[in-house]
């Protein structure tokens, strides 16, 4: 059995790309369609509104739309539920709608996840295998996935916050690719370069907690169920324990989730309703908690814990187990490499060693 982080057969950044690539496509194929239905029905509730935003999310990132006349949601057919949604845009709009808004998800969600796995995979690597020198001791302790996952997850979504920033405006505001530098000076502009991270502080203190959560509780249920002399490391194994790992970290941040959902929503209203000499603030993280707990007590900051749990968990659990298979492979297909360098390196000795022996006799 290969050892997941033998030298010999460890996979390449590179590899680890083309893991990482995989599981955000198929992630998003599986998950897109779920919440084109889920964000159809509840922008049907709020057709009314005006001044309103609402995110659409599909498992590995969050799109701010808005409500009323603004909205890019067709609204010809009523739906009466998940299922009647489901057959009435795939028979009216085509089954294609599903996957609408397929492609600008794609375009960010697939260098920040590369980032985001590939910087834990190598932090990982590096501080175990600092561990192992250090102790003399071979294993993992928990620590090590819970400081990679959060420092990961630190870096993936402060490089792509700046990118989230313009792209929401372009759709907000309906700029062409030729009016994002005008977008991007306004915000220095008025802002400075802080501009350019809004919002940031919110997403770290939800996202951060949940990557260290769930690192922590993957590596540790892989620990619980798995045998190492087994090959139990399966794809339907992983799958478990990353929705294990999901359903938990979910769970434990839901809090900061509902802040930070209150908090993005009310920025964007603010900055798509208005015009833009006006600049506004929304409130802060401290003012959003009070505001909930003081309305709807302890439980409000845990509102939405099933509708969450639906969607982080089977997100999570496609994105890792498709990950770990890619892992596999580029695991096997460099242990098939190293074998044949090896036979053919045996086959040189023994040539070379012939011919030696053939040079003495004479």
């Amino acid at each position: 059995m290969i050892r997941e982080d033998d030298p010999q057969f460890r996979i390449t950044p590179v590899q680890q790309m083309a893991s990482a690539c995989s599981g955000a496509l198929i992630t998003s194929l599986f998950m897109t369609p779920l919440d084109v239905v889920k964000i159809r029905l509840q922008a049907q509730q709020k057709a009314l509104l005006s001044n309103k935003c609402y995110l659409y999310c599909n498992g590995l990132m969050e799109h701010l739309c808005p409500c009323g006349e603004a909205a890019w949601i067709p609204r010809r057919v009523h739906f009466h539920g998940t299922m009647d949604a489901f057959y009435k845009i795939s028979k009216i709009e085509g089954v294609t709608a599903l996957w609408s808004g397929l492609s600008p998800t794609l375009a960010l969600a697939l260098p920040c996840t590369v980032i985001y796995f590939v910087s834990y995979e190598q932090l990982r690597y590096k501080m175990k295998t600092t561990y192992n020198t250090i102790t003399g001791n071979m294993g993992q302790p928990m620590w090590i996935p819970l400081i990679a996952g959060a420092t990961a997850r630190m870096t993936a979504v402060t490089l792509v916050s700046p990118v989230e920033l313009i792209r929401t405006k372009m759709q907000s505001q309906k700029l062409t690719y030729s009016e994002i530098s005008i977008a991007l000076q306004q915000v220095l502009k008025y802002e400075g370069f802080k501009g350019l991270f809004r919002g940031l502080s919110s997403t770290l203190l939800r996202d951060v907690p949940f990557s260290g959560i769930y690192w922590t509780t993957y590596e540790k249920t892989k620990r619980i169920f798995d045998k190492p002399d087994s090959e139990k490391n399966t794809f339907l194994f992983n799958f478990f324990c990353g929705s294990v790992a999901g359903s938990v970290a979910a769970f434990v941040t839901l809090p900061f989730d509902v802040i930070k959902t209150h908090q993005q929503i009310e920025l964007g209203e603010k900055e798509i309703y208005t015009d833009g000499k006006t600049r506004q603030r929304a409130s802060n993280m401290n003012d959003i908690a009070k505001t909930i707990y003081r309305n709807h007590g302890i439980k409000g900051l845990f509102t939405g814990f099933l509708p969450r749990i639906f969607k982080v968990a089977p997100a999570c659990a496609i994105m890792i187990a498709t990950f770990e298979y890619g892992k596999q492979f580029f695991q096997k297909y460099n242990s098939q490499q190293y074998k044949e360098m090896m036979q053919r390196h045996h086959k040189d000795i023994i040539i070379v060693s012939q011919s030696s022996g053939g040079n003495d006799y004479s």
